[in-house]
C-alpha cells in the first residue's frame, strides 16, 4: 500500500471527528479519491456505483461494490476481509435493480438503518437516482450532505503525500519538456499529444507515472482563448500559439504544469502579456505563507495586473493533489476574492494566473506546496513565454525555494 496504515488509520480519526461536529453517524463515501484517501481503494471502477462506509463507532471501513470489483478492494485496501461487501452484476446499469437498494439493505441489516447519515451530494459519482433510491431504502434515517467532508481533511498534506506530488512534478517537467520539443509547425497536434501521454505514463527508469485526471489540454492558435480544448488532428501553423497545459500523477496525486509556446516570432500581445504573468506570479509566490489567506493572494494578483489594465474574472488557483478523473482539483479552497482559506504548511496549490480574451490567451502555472516560512514550487520547468524555432533541452533540477 502507499502509505503506512497508520496514516490510514489518523486520516479516519480526522474524518470521524469531523463527522462528530457535523452531528453525522454514518458517512457514505462514493467519491473516488475519498475513497482511496482513507482506504487505499484504486481501481478504475468508478463508472459503477461503489462506496465506502465510515461508521462513526465502529474501527473498520465498509467498501460495497460491484462483485467483479471485490478482488481489487481486498487487494488495494486495508479493510478486513468480512467487511468487504459485494452485489451482484444484475445490479449494474439495470431499469429494475439499483446498487443504493443492495446498499440500503446491508445498512439496515447491521443496525445503521435509523442513524444521521451523510452523503456525498454534489460531486461526479452520485447521482440524483442514487438518492432518491437511498431515501426510499432508508426511510428512518435522516440524510444529510456531507459532499467536501473528507476533501477538507486532505487539504493538509502529509509528508509522505508531499514526497509523492513531488516525483509527480518531476515526471510533469519531462512531459512539458516532451510537448514543448514536439511542438513544431507542420506537427499533428495528436502526435504531440501522444508524445506528452508517453511521457506521463513512462516517468523515469526509477518510477512510472499514472493517468492524469484531466488529458493534456492543447488550444492553438486564436482557440488559446478557450482554456479547456483538448487537440485535433490539425497541423501546427507556423507563427501560432499554443497553450500546454498538464498533470504529472504519481500514486493519484498531481501537479499541474502550463506553459505557453510560440511556434516562431510571438505576436507584440503575447510579448506584452508575458512579463505582466510572470510578474504577477513572483508577487503571488513571495507573498504565499502560513496565515495569509486564499483572498490577500487574489489581492496581489489583481493589484500586480491591474497597473497594467488587466483583469481576471476567473479564480487564480485552487487546491489540488490526490483525485481521479475528471478533475485533479480538491474542490475545496480557490484562490480568489472572499475565499478566507487561511494557509498552513503542506496545503497545495495550483497557480494559475491566465489571462484570456476574445481570439488569443497566455498561460503560464504553477504548482507549490506552503512550508514553513513561505512557500516551494513543485516543477522546474523554466517559468518562461517559450519561443519555438528548434528543439529545446531541458533538464529537471531540484525544486525552487520561496520564502
Amino acid at each position: 500500500m502507499p502509505f503506512d496504515i497508520l496514516e490510514y488509520h489518523q486520516r479516519l480519526q480526522d474524518t470521524k471527528r469531523r463527522m462528530a461536529d457535523k452531528g453525522i453517524e454514518v458517512l457514505l463515501i462514493t467519491d473516488p479519491a475519498n475513497m482511496n484517501y482513507l482506504s487505499g481503494y484504486d481501481a478504475w471502477s468508478f463508472y459503477v456505483h461503489q462506496m465506502l462506509v465510515i461508521v462513526i463507532d465502529e474501527p473498520q471501513p465498509i467498501w460495497i461494490g460491484r462483485l467483479q470489483d471485490a478482488n481489487g478492494a481486498r487487494a488495494t485496501t486495508w479493510i478486513y476481509e468480512e467487511n468487504v461487501i459485494a452485489y451482484p452484476d444484475y445490479y449494474v446499469h439495470s431499469n429494475t435493480h439499483h446498487p443504493m437498494d443492495f446498499i440500503s439493505e446491508i445498512l439496515t441489516q447491521i443496525g445503521q438503518g435509523n442513524r444521521t447519515i451523510g452523503v456525498e451530494m454534489d460531486h461526479y459519482y452520485f447521482t440524483g437516482m442514487a438518492l432518491e433510491r437511498l431515501k426510499k431504502g432508508l426511510p428512518n434515517a435522516k440524510i444529510l450532505d456531507a459532499s467536501l467532508l473528507v476533501n477538507y481533511v486532505r487539504m493538509v498534506k502529509s509528508d509522505q503525500e508531499i514526497e509523492y506530488m513531488k516525483k509527480a512534478a518531476i515526471i510533469a517537467d519531462l512531459a512539458m519538456a516532451k510537448g514543448v520539443d514536439s511542438i513544431r509547425a507542420g506537427q499533428r497536434e495528436c502526435d504531440t499529444a501522444a508524445d506528452i501521454y508517453y511521457q506521463l505514463v513512462r516517468g523515469t527508469p526509477e518510477f512510472g507515472g499514472d493517468y492524469p485526471s484531466i488529458v493534456p489540454l492543447l488550444p492553438t492558435g486564436d482557440h488559446t482563448s478557450i482554456p479547456h480544448l483538448t487537440w485535433s488532428d490539425r497541423p501546427f501553423v507556423d507563427g501560432s500559439p499554443v497553450i500546454l497545459e498538464l498533470a504529472g500523477c504519481f500514486k493519484r496525486y498531481h501537479v499541474p504544469l502550463a506553459r505557453t509556446v510560440s511556434i516562431g516570432e510571438p505576436s507584440e500581445k503575447l510579448c506584452a502579456l508575458a512579463p505582466v504573468v510572470l510578474e504577477g506570479i513572483e508577487n503571488v509566490l513571495t507573498a504565499a505563507k502560513p496565515g495569509v489567506t486564499c483572498s490577500d493572494l487574489e489581492e496581489v494578483w489583481r493589484k500586480s495586473i491591474k497597473k497594467y489594465g488587466f483583469e481576471k474574472e476567473s479564480r487564480l488557483g485552487y487546491s489540488v493533489g490526490l483525485n481521479y478523473p475528471p478533475d485533479w482539483g480538491e474542490h475545496t479552497a480557490s484562490i480568489r476574492k472572499g475565499d478566507m482559506t487561511v494557509l498552513q504548511p503542506n496545503m497545495t496549490f495550483h497557480l494559475i494566473p491566465a489571462l484570456w480574451f476574445d481570439y488569443d490567451g497566455i498561460e503560464i502555472s504553477e504548482t507549490f506546496r506552503v512550508t514553513e516560512t513561505g512557500c516551494e514550487r513543485f516543477t522546474t520547468y523554466p517559468q518562461e513565454l517559450i519561443v519555438k524555432s528548434e528543439p529545446s533541452i531541458f533538464e529537471v533540477n531540484s525544486g525552487d525555494q520561496i520564502s
